[in-house]
């Protein structure tokens, strides 16, 4: 980090954790098996990192960082780049007990020394040359939050609609969701998984720290890579994933890729993060013709919370797949204002699980917890629909709620419509104000050929949509459209091109 001392340490080793956790676990897989690939590289010439060698670098790890900051009560934070030593810091402070701040590599300085001070990190990691080096944190700011009791992990939230928000979790919290994870999808030793997302994010609760501790060997992608349709695939051709979690952006790009290609050996294929659009899902069947496909609903405070095993005959069916069934342990309903709603209708869905933190950290709204039936419930802003048959399915956010002439107008079901086109490979909408209309919408769509235009998506609109929820503009593009780091549309790159 740039004006921060940095030093190299060495001290004492850190003690082995206790069995039956998820350190602890992963300590006695290298105990039993300790040959076994904890690790693999998407090149096939990249030597597996093995259980020995993680464990002996997350010891190594605990001397550096012990020496340096030897009080374990106070957090670090760890600027989360993908790598074997950044595995081994985890792994580390998990063991120890010390708390961990995640922040992503990609965040701006200001940001990341905010997050860093609100937590109330003493330093900073990074990584060199295949070693952990600590930095002095940033001076001065607010003063820190005080960690719930058992912290193990902070994360954060995107940041998409503001400035990112900290997640405690606590190790009990991580224990109980890794130990969900391992039975759902049978992890083993045998097992092989694909990590596509960032390591600061809560999907690696699965990919990487779940599959580690039942023994599995971990498959991670290259950030750099991550929307390189032809390395994705061949990372998948090459080292033939068991599991593959990732978000809709990952299966587009792997099945633009793959063509008439497929994935047999893969067993399991869990679309998570964000609404999947008809024609990404329509391709699941192909692409992985022996795997079973979850729906998996959940979120950064809760992590999964429901989760919906659908069919290929679903695939091309209706335009939202249902959220499914509340996890063992969670609870979920659905709110429209202060009443719950029982029967079929829309409202907030709010959910409690095992897995979820206890609040945000430091001065981010606590107005999205709630106390009610003797837990504590998170308020999600996503918007559901109830069926008759009691059904959940995603509407849209509550935040993506525009008037338009005053009628509430939904976004993301206007977005579900223009994907719902044969002809569109993805599609974006975003409401600019208006003096007239209160706001105007402007659609940016990526069309699969020459042949669309802005007028026949209108044309298309008006058959599916109310007069005020048609878009007033049409942007047809020809590359992608920007993504930040969970893969969603950057809606506010969108606004950037209009102005």
């Amino acid at each position: 980090m740039p004006g921060a001392s940095a030093r190299s340490v060495t001290g004492p080793a850190a003690a082995t954790p206790s069995a039956g956790t998820l350190a602890g676990d992963i300590f006695a897989v290298a105990g039993r098996t300790p040959d076994a690939p904890a690790m693999t590289g998407g090149g096939s010439a990249d030597a597996p990192l093995t259980y020995a060698r993680l464990t002996e670098l997350a010891r190594r790890a605990g001397a550096r960082l012990d020496a340096r900051c030897p009080d374990r009560r106070r957090p670090l934070a760890l600027v989360a780049t993908k790598s074997a030593a950044s595995f081994a810091v985890v792994l580390s402070c998990l063991a120890s007990g010390r708390p961990l701040l995640l922040v992503s590599p990609d965040l701006g300085e200001s940001t990341r020394a905010a997050l860093v001070g609100r937590c109330g990190a003493q330093a900073v990691v990074t990584v060199a040359d295949g070693e952990p080096v600590c930095h002095d944190a940033p001076a001065g700011g607010a003063a820190p939050a005080t960690l719930p009791p058992g912290t193990a992990l902070v994360l954060t939230t995107s940041g998409s609609t503001g400035v990112p928000k900290l997640v405690p979790l606590t190790g009990a919290a991580l224990d109980a969701f890794t130990a969900w994870a391992g039975d759902a999808f049978a992890l083993d030793g045998a097992s092989r998984v694909l990590n596509y997302a960032p390591l600061n994010f809560d999907l690696c609760l699965l990919d990487v720290w779940a599959t580690l501790r039942h023994g599995g060997c971990v498959v991670p992608v290259d950030p750099a890579r991550a929307v390189d349709p032809a390395h994705l695939a061949a990372v998948v051709r090459r080292t033939r994933p068991h599991l593959v979690q990732a978000v809709p952006l990952f299966f587009r790009l792997l099945a633009e890729a793959a063509g008439e290609d497929s994935f047999p050996g893969v067993r399991d294929v869990v679309v998570t993060g964000d609404h999947t659009p008809r024609p990404v899902r329509a391709r699941l069947p192909h692409l992985f013709p022996h795997a079973r496909l979850h729906n998996v609903y959940g979120c950064t405070e809760t992590n999964d919370s429901m989760m919906h095993t659908f069919t290929a005959d679903e695939c091309a069916g209706p335009d939202a797949l249902p959220l499914g069934r509340p996890l063992p342990g969670a609870a979920v309903a659905v709110l429209a204002g202060d009443r719950e709603v029982t029967g079929p209708g829309t409202g907030e869905l709010i959910v409690s699980t095992p897995f979820q933190t206890p609040g945000y950290l430091a001065d981010a709204p606590g107005d999205r917890f709630l106390q009610r039936a003797g837990r504590t419930w998170y308020r999600t802003g996503d918007l559901v629909e109830r069926g008759p048959d009691g059904r959940l399915t995603l509407v849209g956010r509550t935040d993506f709620q525009v008037k338009v002439r005053g009628v509430r107008v939904n976004l993301e079901e206007v977005e579900r419509v223009l994907t719902g086109h044969h002809q569109v490979a993805e599609a974006a909408v975003i409401a600019v104000p208006d003096q007239e209309a209160g706001a105007c919408l402007h659609a940016f769509v990526r069309p699969t050929t020459d042949e669309l235009t802005g007028l026949r998506l209108r044309a298309d609109c008006a058959g599916r949509l109310t007069r005020v929820a048609i878009p007033g503009r049409f942007h047809l593009v020809a590359d992608p459209l920007p993504v930040g780091p969970t893969g969603k549309v950057d809606r506010l790159r969108l606004q950037e091109y209009l102005a």
